[in-house]
């Protein structure tokens, strides 16, 4: 699995060095959440503060947006350096032309469900993505429980893609750590976010390797 630690979890005073010392550890990607205070109930970053810390590593940066109107944005955020720009089939835009801009911008695009939303929501977009983000927390904050029982729409979200023949990923989001880690790798996730499990982690090089392999020991 890839790890994508989480900057809502870094120490914002030092946003520069914590990308660093991730990028250091053995990070894949370099996640970043932006809410708007509407669609989720908190405010966090903009196109400014990924502008800001885009110098600070050559990782991909995986922006995932919760934000009512995610197709008003698409071109502030790719030109503040996004490589992947992921949103909620639940906001307001229009899925399909969220999806053709951020083409349009040559960067990856992916659908993001929150934990009530079935599966099916994004199997009509399965050839458009790049990926499915299945959040396993409920979005809005950092630091909650994993809810395992997203897993079986991980799994049924992989037989459609392996049935249509798509490669698409399946990323989760929300409460993964060492522990948590092998139910993502059982079920086929291909890349984990981790925020306080990195970010809180006395050791985040470990914490990386640790969540990438399942929590076996290698």
């Amino acid at each position: 699995m890839k790890v994508a630690p989480s900057l809502l979890s870094c120490d914002f005073a030092r946003m520069g060095e914590e990308v660093q010392k991730i990028d250091k550890a053995g990070a894949d990607w370099i996640h970043l959440d932006v809410m708007d205070g509407h669609f989720v109930p908190n405010l966090t970053i903009g196109p400014a503060i990924i502008q800001a810390v885009r110098p600070y590593t050559r990782l991909p940066f995986d922006v995932h947006l919760m934000i009512d109107d995610p197709l008003d944005y698409i071109d502030a955020f790719a030109d503040a350096g996004a490589d992947i720009i992921t949103f909620h089939v639940e906001a307001r835009s229009d899925i399909e032309a969220t999806i053709r801009k951020i083409h349009s911008r040559g960067l990856q695009a992916g659908l993001v469900i929150k934990p009530h939303t079935p599966a099916e929501a994004v199997y009509p977009y399965l050839e458009k993505v790049y990926m499915i983000l299945v959040m396993t927390v409920e979005p809005g904050f950092g630091g909650q429980s994993f809810m395992a029982d997203m897993m079986p729409k991980v799994r049924a979200i992989k037989a459609e893609c392996a049935k249509r023949g798509l490669a698409v990923l399946v990323e989760v989001d929300g409460g993964i750590s060492e522990k948590t880690a092998p139910a993502a790798l059982e079920a086929g996730v291909d890349v984990c976010v981790s925020g306080t499990g990195v970010f809180k982690a006395q050791n985040p090089a470990a914490a990386i390797a640790a969540i990438r392999t399942g929590g076996k020991k290698i």
